[in-house]
């Protein structure tokens, strides 16, 4: 999109139906980007199950798929200027399709991750790109309502994704999951193909990519990512392939930065993080990204591995999440001309703080229904939080800059969702193993309630048929080590939400120290 035809259509009055036809196809492609960021949470265990895959190695299955997006998001503006704005979209889609199958048909956890990867990658562009259509295309007076419909794909998309996610798995089973992006991805096609300008490409300007940028960047977070992922259960710098990986994230992301702080024309202009707002804006985004995304991995982990709920069940409880919002994001822009942005989101984050809180005093009894509470709390938090920190942070940018600037928060954002996810779960198997010695320590046959609940299982294993008492006693020690286990699990998750929690009131103080708005005009661009 040239400057030129930004110029056009602002002056316009009205956009043609072809034109919002385009636009249409783009959030289609926005909401299809965010909403497979998450759409396997729900259905990791049985993902788990059919590529034979761990645990601890689940998580990769989600923020394999977030490095490629982030790789790919500061690129599609580049890229766009080489291949053209149709071809750029149209190839990344199709590219979407095929490696969505490749998934579909995975049958161990490297196919699995590398075709996460690749489908990142391709979906990747469409999240700015749909950005780009709205200003290129729609005018100035009509803009509102594609940015707002923009930022409904943006905070809508990973909340119901995996209620979606789980519908499919239970119903058809986990490949259904990936199946599923042949629709939107075959109305993408139908939509864009003939709606969308045809212009020249300029394969000269390859020449003139920061390689070197997206090389070190993709190796630095590649290896990043492996440490959290699987520092904990190889002994952290015990281990010579963690000390190794650390080794090598730490000079790929030494290098990126070092590269992106003296090209002219870096992958990621962090310079602009040197303004007061963009530069806390971003990090409040960071924290928010992190917390989104990993709050919605923990939520489906509790309820599997804690209260046994199916990929359906576990859909239905996010979904008090996700469809909230549709109710409250109409009525942001509504707030942002009245009130001051910065009071808007230190609001939503209290809300959303209190969403995590309102989950630190989990037992064995806590499950859907009392969730459901937090959920509906969470949706409204995050409503409100979004699309005004982005305006916030993009308020004292120069206008030549604000996709640049766009451009960052994205990344930044999505960056945090994936480091989040990982550092989570890391922090929850060392709560769990803390909180299991802790009370191994008291659990010993030597103490009357432990002999009296021992007593109380062999009863029970007795009356179920067992005559042999050696045996009922076996039995009885190993539930309760099962009943240890448990409650050490349940306090490791209550002490996740507490961090989460806490993370978000930092966020918050970031938030304070931003400068105010000048005015409450039009959303700035940038907003997504």
């Amino acid at each position: 999109m040239t400057s030129a035809s930004i110029s056009a259509a602002a002056s316009e009055e009205r956009a043609d139906l072809r034109t919002w036809i385009s636009v249409f196809g783009c959030m289609l492609g926005a909401l299809v980007s965010v909403l497979d960021t998450q759409i396997t949470n729900a259905s990791l265990p049985e993902i788990e199950g059919g590529i034979s895959a761990g645990f601890e190695d689940g998580a990769w299955i989600s923020t394999s798929y977030l490095i490629g997006s982030i790789v790919m998001i500061p690129l599609t503006n580049y890229l766009t200027t080489v291949f053209s704005f149709r071809r750029l979209l149209l190839g990344c889609t199709v590219s979407f399709l095929i490696f969505s199958m490749g998934c579909a048909f995975a049958t161990n956890l490297g196919q699995m991750i590398a075709m996460r990867a690749l489908q990142g990658f391709s979906a990747g562009v469409m999240i700015p790109m749909a950005f780009t259509i709205v200003l290129a295309k729609l005018p100035k007076s009509q803009q509102p309502i594609g940015f707002a419909a923009f930022a409904m794909t943006a905070t809508f998309g990973p909340s119901i994704g995996p209620t979606l996610g789980g519908y499919l798995t239970d119903t058809y089973g986990w490949r259904y999951v990936f199946f599923v992006n042949l629709v939107p991805g075959g109305l993408m096609l139908a939509l864009l193909y003939p709606t969308l300008d045809r212009e020249p490409m300029h394969l000269g300007r390859l020449r003139d990519g920061d390689w070197l940028g997206v090389v070190t960047m993709a190796i630095g977070l590649a290896a990043l990512q492996t440490v959290l992922e699987e520092g904990n259960q190889n002994g952290w710098f015990g281990s010579d392939k963690i000390r190794i990986l650390s080794l090598i994230a730490a000079i790929f992301l030494i290098a990126f930065l070092v590269r992106e702080f003296t090209t002219p024309r870096p992958l990621v202009a962090l310079r602009l993080l040197a303004d007061r707002n963009l530069g806390l804006g971003t990090l409040a985004n960071v924290v928010v990204g992190a917390v989104l995304f990993g709050a919605i991995y923990l939520l489906p982990t509790y309820l599997d591995r804690v209260q046994a709920y199916n990929a359906e069940q576990i859909g239905f409880v996010l979904a008090w999440a996700g469809l909230p919002q549709l109710a409250i994001l109409p009525f942001v822009p509504f707030l942002q001309k009245h009130f001051d942005d910065r009071l808007i989101v230190c609001v939503g984050l209290a809300i959303f703080s209190a969403s995590c809180f309102l989950n630190i005093h989990l037992d064995q009894n806590f499950s859907g229904d009392q969730l459901m509470v937090s959920n509906i709390v969470r949706a409204f938090g995050q409503a409100l939080v979004l699309a005004p920190l982005a305006r916030i942070a993009t308020s004292t940018i120069a206008a030549q800059e604000s996709g640049a600037a766009s451009g960052v928060l994205n990344m930044m954002r999505s960056l945090g969702g994936a480091v989040g996810t990982a550092a989570l779960v890391t922090l929850l198997t060392l709560r769990e193993e803390f909180h299991s010695n802790i009370i191994g320590l008291s659990v010993t046959s030597f103490r009357p309630e432990v002999q009296a609940l021992l007593t109380d299982l062999e009863a029970r294993i007795t009356a179920l048929g067992t005559l042999d008492p050696e045996r009922a006693y076996r039995t009885a020690v190993v539930q309760l080590g099962g009943i240890v286990e448990r409650e050490a699990l349940i306090m490791a998750f209550s002490d996740v939400f507490f961090v989460l929690g806490l993370a978000l009131v930092a966020a918050l103080a970031l938030v304070l120290f931003t400068r105010p708005m000048v005015s409450r005009g039009p959303l700035h661009p940038a907003v997504d």
